[in-house]
């Protein structure tokens, strides 16, 4: 007998089900199918893994109460990045899609104020994962009670112009976790960002019971150390699911080409058209309706830097 199920995580070859039906985890195996498809892929593999958290699944039951999954159903969305590299991943080394989680309705970028301090540069690059992959994306500052002076608002009122949903939050003082609640009820919702913004904390003060381990942060370096190890989804309440992540360093956006980055900058939009240039990259070229925008004050200089800065990392040897 087929049953339905999502899987809520994966550590090696074990893959974690949540059965639809009696709501309870089951751990399953992939059939042989899969993995021999994958490896006829090997030279000229795309992604790092074959299933992901999120994805929608069939399995059925062994008698010793695991299970097999037969069918990885179509993914709504995902969330990607370039994987780290991988030696003899692939015959010319290039970077590989990792996959972080499929099926998403709110993607929430984990940042802080301070303890690490505020880093507008990878809320951009957050932000272009989310809008190429078509997410409906907010930002979360957190730990807002450090903020004596109002400094954070600024970069709150940029990104709201811009159309981003904003919530600034305090974990250690309850700030703001109502209104985060809102608009995760009933959702899936992603929480993605760096070490140590107070992931955890958060997702403590929105849900007690769940009791999350606590990471700390480096005095050396100010960036936080590791806590979460695997992406998991919880459902701390009926209807409402967190796919938490691991705190990452660093982020690169997959499979984005020069002349469709701006594409995913929400403010450009209306000015690239202005551009001589049908390919235009808004870097150097002559009449640019993007770069005219930058002088005249209709886009943010930081955040046309923010885009110079992920223009020069694309490399153009990538798979797509």
């Amino acid at each position: 007998m087929n049953n339905n199920g999502t899987i809520c995580r994966v550590e090696s070859k074990d893959v974690y089900v949540v059965d639809d039906k009696y709501r309870r985890e089951i751990r399953c195996s992939l059939r042989g199918k899969f993995k021999k498809e994958f490896n006829l892929k090997k030279d000229k593999l795309f992604q790092t893994d074959i299933v992901v958290v999120g994805d929608r699944i069939i399995f059925s039951h062994n008698a010793d109460g695991t299970g097999v999954i037969h069918t990885i159903q179509k993914r709504r969305n995902y969330l990607s990045r370039k994987a780290p590299r991988i030696k003899g991943a692939s015959y010319r080394g290039e970077r590989l899609e990792q996959i972080i989680a499929s099926n998403i309705d709110n993607f929430f970028i984990i940042s802080s104020f301070a303890e690490p301090g505020f880093n507008n540069k990878a809320i951009d690059r957050f932000l272009v994962t989310g809008e190429s992959s078509r997410l409906n994306t907010a930002i979360v500052i957190n730990k807002i009670d450090l903020d004596e002076d109002d400094e954070i608002m600024p970069w709150f009122q940029l990104y709201e112009e811009i159309g981003y949903k904003v919530v600034t939050t305090s974990a250690k003082m309850k700030i703001g976790i109502g209104n985060l609640h809102l608009l995760m009820k009933g959702k899936t919702n992603l929480f993605w960002g760096h070490s140590g913004v107070g992931k955890s904390s958060l997702l403590n003060a929105l849900y007690p019971n769940l009791d999350l381990s606590i990471g700390e942060i480096s005095e050396a370096t100010q960036k936080g150390k590791h806590k979460t190890v695997t992406v998991t989804m919880i459902e701390p309440e009926e209807g409402t699911f967190i796919i938490d992540t691991p705190g990452i360093r660093e982020i690169d956006p997959y499979g984005i080409r020069k002349e469709d980055l701006s594409h995913y900058f929400l403010e450009f939009k209306k000015f690239i058209p202005l551009c001589k240039y049908n390919s235009c990259t808004h870097n150097h070229e002559p009449e640019c309706g993007v770069i005219n925008a930058v002088i005249s004050g209709g886009i943010s200089k930081i955040r046309y830097e923010s885009y110079l800065r992920i223009l020069d990392t694309i490399e153009d040897d990538l798979y797509f």
